[in-house]
């Protein structure tokens, strides 16, 4: 019987091929969470007022970018590599905008190069991810070097 939500091999992406995660809202209580437990207690994330009187340096609560990364990286996680994702092997990330609590982001993805390894069945996967919001403004693009598993040889 086959078992659904098992993400997608190496050997089934194609150099070119491009796809795009579901939307997630982030929420006041994502963001602290997320300082809470990694300890990015930073006064950005933590104080509203921080910088100017009355609305704060950002104008509002800014989310940590690592926040918005990792979220997005979740997304991916549940539907791309869910038991096929095997190592990150290397991630080059710029920080375009700000997100803040309330914003909707999504993932736009683009499969940029494939390879074998030389042992098992497995594959090296680099994708140029752009993490977008609701108004359509790139927020964060980085690109993605994964180790893969290929498709089962029975």
């Amino acid at each position: 019987m086959k078992t659904m939500g098992i993400g997608l091999h190496w050997d089934e992406l194609e150099v070119g091929q491009q796809f795009r995660t579901l939307n997630r809202t982030i929420t006041e209580a994502d963001i602290v969470n997320f300082i809470g437990v990694t300890g990015m207690v930073e006064t950005l994330f933590t104080d509203l007022t921080f910088g100017e009187q009355g609305g704060g340096l950002m104008g509002g609560r800014v989310v940590p970018a690592a926040c918005t990364y990792t979220m997005i990286e979740g997304l991916l996680c549940q539907s791309v590599m869910q038991e096929t994702g095997l190592a990150l092997l290397e991630v080059e990330k710029k920080v375009l905008a700000p997100v803040f609590a309330g914003d909707t982001v999504h993932a736009e993805v683009e499969v940029t190069t494939i390879r074998p390894t030389s042992k098992g069945n497995r594959g090296i996967v680099t994708t140029d991810n752009r993490i977008v919001n609701q108004k359509g403004e790139t927020v964060i693009q980085y690109r993605a070097v994964r180790m893969m598993a290929g498709r089962s040889r029975d």
